[in-house]
């Protein structure tokens, strides 16, 4: 078997990073991407935002590494020329009902470290976005917008300089961990087996991760976890919508509701809605524009009748099914596992964007 010091499944933002990382301390790094381009899946098909880190249990590994990571992606966007905006967030409550929602907010905010949140009244909701309807609010100055396939190409970029590379088409079939540590790996490719022996292995395989981790032979099965998919469709306005900040109803259960981003150019686009499926299913369906009107009108009432059209859709890998808890990232090493020289990821979804390049400390961490 040809030898290689470590091996990343899957070549989403956070798997580039990961092998970005790797490969930049001097390690030879090969990338196994199951499709014939780089962020395929989640990572191409979201809002791309770079997150504050407002919304999460204080404690959980999306409060550490969600700051954390936003400030190692402001600099890396600075430092290396990728397209990004930090255009700021605002939080808006419609009725006040939904303002508690909001302090909620704020309080985790604080306690993750984000000390930039500053309250919003009504009137300065009114001048700050004279079109948005809300009683109360609050802003984030720290939110932005990011060129995402920009950042993956440039993460590209970085991991060949460093001699890393990508595989496409190669899809991991089988691990099995060899006596004195590592894994010979089974990857199929054009419909034949190749036969690979890493010294590490990183499972970043996103909607994949649980197929990843199922193929790992000694892996207990408390860690072969199911990844559950929640599909979200995006929505564009054919009327120009007048904000200049993002704007985010207050937090749903399932996400953060059907929020208004800007792109570099400043067209809008809405959602995603939250539509629980058992296969990645990426079909559009205009039907759930209905849906949409309503809880944008909350926010934004002049939207015009039939202005929206569905543009794309994603999925998102979800460690529990409709109706279940919200989940953290989960990153299982070595340590907890048993199994030396191997990380599985699994639940990275929002704000996996944001989070990448510390996700990638974690993971290089864990690898020792």
């Amino acid at each position: 078997m040809d030898r290689v010091e470590c091996v990343v499944v899957g070549a989403g933002v956070v798997g580039l990073a990961v092998a970005r990382t790797l490969a930049r301390a001097g390690r030879e790094v090969i990338l196994l991407e199951r499709e014939g381009l780089i962020g395929s899946h989640t990572s191409s098909r979201n809002s791309e935002v770079i997150h504050a880190g407002l919304y999460y249990p204080a404690g959980s590994a999306k409060a550490a590494l969600c700051p954390r990571g936003r400030e190692l992606l402001y600099a890396y966007c600075a430092t290396r020329g990728v397209p990004h905006r930090r255009l700021g967030k605002i939080i808006v409550a419609t009725d006040a009902a939904q303002v508690a929602g909001l302090e909620t907010v704020a309080a985790a905010a604080r306690a993750n470290g984000v000390a930039d949140l500053a309250p919003l009244g009504r009137a300065d909701l009114a001048r700050l976005e004279p079109a948005l309807r809300g009683v109360e609010g609050l802003l984030s100055p720290s939110t932005g917008i990011i060129d995402v396939h920009g950042y993956m190409l440039s993460l590209l970029g970085e991991i060949e300089e460093a001699g890393g590379a990508v595989a496409y088409h190669a899809r991991l079939r089988a691990a099995r961990p060899l006596d004195g540590g590592g894994f010979a790996l089974e990857v199929e490719s054009g419909g034949e087996i190749t036969r690979l022996a890493a010294g590490r292995l990183v499972n970043a395989a996103g909607l994949f991760a649980g197929e990843v981790a199922a193929a790992t032979e000694g892996l207990p099965p408390a860690f072969r976890r199911r990844v559950h998919y929640c599909k979200g469709t995006y929505f564009a306005s054919a009327a120009r919508a007048p904000f200049r900040h993002l704007i985010y109803p207050v937090p749903e259960r399932d996400g953060l509701g059907v929020h208004l981003t800007l792109d570099l150019a400043g067209s809008a686009r809405f959602g995603p809605d939250t539509e629980w499926v058992e296969e990645i299913d990426y079909r559009l369906d205009p039907d759930r524009g209905a849906g949409f009107y309503a809880a944008i009108r909350r926010y934004w009432p002049d939207l015009p009748e039939g202005a929206l059209s569905p543009t794309y859709a994603g999925v998102r890998p979800k460690l529990a099914p409709a109706g279940g808890a919200a989940t953290d990232f989960t990153l299982d090493g070595p340590a907890a596992h048993g199994l030396p020289g191997l990380v599985n990821l699994f639940g990275i979804e929002s704000p996996g964007l944001t989070a990448s390049l510390a996700l990638a400390e974690e993971v290089a961490e864990m690898l020792g």
